[in-house]
């Protein structure tokens, strides 16, 4: 079965007498889709403050005030696109229209939503983090607190290792996949791994806000270590139907 064959409703799953689908990725679930921003977003919003503050620096010591009032000028108006494009409902006519004339093709609608997804997280963290780093400059020029910028900084520092978290968590929470009854098999993709049920002796579930953590007890014959994930992430109904499954077998 081929991933593409996956087509599921806005709810991340699909029935049918053969096989019971399910995607949950960042198109189908907020929770993902707003721990990828938060990590994507994360990471190259550090990443843009550096490089914006050198171009700021820069700037100011070849043209002075108005170098840096350019600089500013071009950040705002690169973010101002960013969150219009994004809140548009006509992103991929509008990113058509802007790409015409340069030797790019537009991306397929599922890329530029994450496109457009990573680039809003890298507006609201470059915010934030740039306000903190703001504040903490302005304390410690004005020596208002004993102990510097260091708060903030810290602060702002303490973003990088979160936004890690976040991204480890959108992987393991996001699954696609399908349940073949007939077959007793489940196929799941990114990466692509096929699971024979026959290998599988017992299963645990454990409800976590709307979704399943699956617990995979793989049998032993003669010692022989089987390979295959040992937990996977599924929709409560998928779950159901595998305990069911395994279960009904093994009496």
């Amino acid at each position: 079965m081929d991933e593409d064959a996956v087509n599921v409703t806005g709810d991340g799953i699909a029935n049918n007498e053969e096989t019971l689908q399910w995607r949950r990725d960042a198109s189908t679930s907020w929770t993902v889709r707003l721990l990828w921003i938060f990590g994507v977003g994360t990471f190259f919003a550090a990443i843009s403050t550096v490089v914006c503050w050198r171009l700021y620096r820069m700037a100011g010591e070849a043209a002075g005030g108005a170098g840096r009032a350019i600089v500013i000028g071009l950040i705002i108006a690169l973010a101002a696109t960013i969150l219009a494009l994004s809140a548009s409902s006509h992103t991929g006519r509008h990113l058509k229209r802007i790409t015409r004339r340069l030797p790019v093709d537009a991306p397929a609608e599922t890329s530029l939503d994450r496109a457009m997804d990573a680039a809003v997280g890298v507006v609201v963290m470059g915010m934030i983090i740039g306000v903190l780093m703001g504040i903490g400059r302005y304390v410690s020029q004005n020596e208002l607190l004993a102990v510097g910028a260091g708060p903030f900084t810290g602060l702002a520092a303490l973003l990088l290792p979160f936004a890690l978290v976040a991204l480890v968590l959108t992987s393991f929470l996001q699954s696609v996949g399908a349940l073949a009854l007939e077959e007793q098999s489940i196929y799941l993709y990114e990466p692509k791994q096929v699971i024979d049920l026959e290998a599988i002796e017992a299963v645990s579930i454990r409800l976590l806000r709307g979704v399943a953590v699956v617990k995979l007890s793989y049998a032993q014959p003669d010692g022989q270590y089987i390979q295959g994930p040992r937990r996977i992430v599924v929709p409560p109904e998928v779950a159901q139907e595998l305990q069911s499954l395994i279960e009904h077998r093994t009496v």
